[in-house]
């Protein structure tokens, strides 16, 4: 039997469903009071509503309640853990018998996409490539790496093992082992072309100071750059170039993709030169690229 107050009678529910929450689940308590949060926001809304409390709960309340969250821009995330939440706390009701029906039955967990990965806008990536000082040998370097990573959307660890037998300046070209140890091949571009030819003339040797290597990027101790020094560099010129989103070598090659899609590329052609072997891995980044068109859209559309 309900007290009176329903709302009162529910949040004693909810106090002893914490409680069950860690002597049951072991659950932290930080997860405990993000449960108890939303069992009491949902109590809130079904007092004001539906004029009822939670054990009073059928399928359809939980639904509309669902369809509200959702229509005020909820994420997907937060709606899975709600859900969870709810389904939870009604099974521990059946299992102490104050019910004998699960209202969550039916109810469905939103899909979780996968995340959008960081991109850079291509203002951004033209402050990015200018940050490097090319009066210095190490500057000149620096630039033909963001040239070349931009203009082929190469992963990290494939720019940083190229070998001086891996390029064709005169094609235009970079023969790429990728995962699996499969070749590909990708345009590099008039402008990566012309930093590399630059570097290749006049930094390279000089850095080398009369020593040999086989590998493409050296540094001063005449060994090939590492991953982690690259990625310290990209932080470096990111902050110098007044980019403050996170930004790393792979961010170069989310833009690569996501930039030749917003310009007409056919995803295939894409995949091609990323190197993926499933066009699924590929799609992702339409996804961006139509964000991108319906925030124009949204901006410059007279019916936007």
């Amino acid at each position: 039997m309900q007290s009176a107050d329903p709302r009162q009678n529910d949040r004693a529910l909810i106090t002893a469903f914490q409680d069950a929450l860690w002597v049951e689940d072991g659950l932290s308590e930080n997860t405990q009071k993000a449960y108890a949060s939303d069992l009491l926001h949902f109590s809130t809304w079904l007092g004001k509503a539906r004029q009822k409390g939670l054990v009073e709960v059928l399928g359809g309340d939980i639904e509309a309640y669902l369809a509200l969250r959702f229509k005020h821009n909820v994420s997907h995330r937060t709606s899975a853990r709600i859900i969870s939440s709810l389904r939870k706390f009604y099974a521990w009701l059946l299992r102490l018998g104050k019910l004998d029906r699960d209202p969550c039955a039916g109810i469905q967990s939103p899909q979780m996409g996968k995340p959008l990965p960081h991109t850079v806008t291509e203002a951004e990536v033209e402050a990015l490539l200018a940050a490097p000082e090319v009066g210095s040998s190490l500057g000149q370097r620096d630039r033909a790496m963001l040239e070349v990573l931009y203009a082929t959307g190469l992963r990290v660890t494939e720019l940083v093992t190229l070998r001086m037998g891996q390029f064709n300046l005169r094609q235009g070209l970079v023969r790429v082992v990728g995962k699996g140890n499969k070749d590909r091949l990708v345009p590099l571009g008039e402008e990566a072309e012309s930093w590399l030819s630059a570097y290749l003339d006049d930094a390279r040797p000089a850095i080398l100071s009369g020593r040999q290597s086989d590998d493409l990027f050296v540094t001063e101790r005449g060994a090939a750059m590492t991953r982690q020094a690259f990625w310290h560099l990209i932080k470096r010129y990111a902050m110098r170039a007044g980019i403050h989103k996170p930004l790393s070598p792979h961010t170069l090659r989310h833009a690569f993709a996501t930039h030749l899609l917003n310009h007409g590329a056919d995803l295939r052609v894409v995949q091609l030169l990323l190197g993926h072997s499933d066009l699924s891995s590929t799609q992702i980044y339409t996804h961006i690229a139509q964000e991108r068109l319906k925030e124009l859209h949204a901006r410059c559309h007279p019916r936007g």
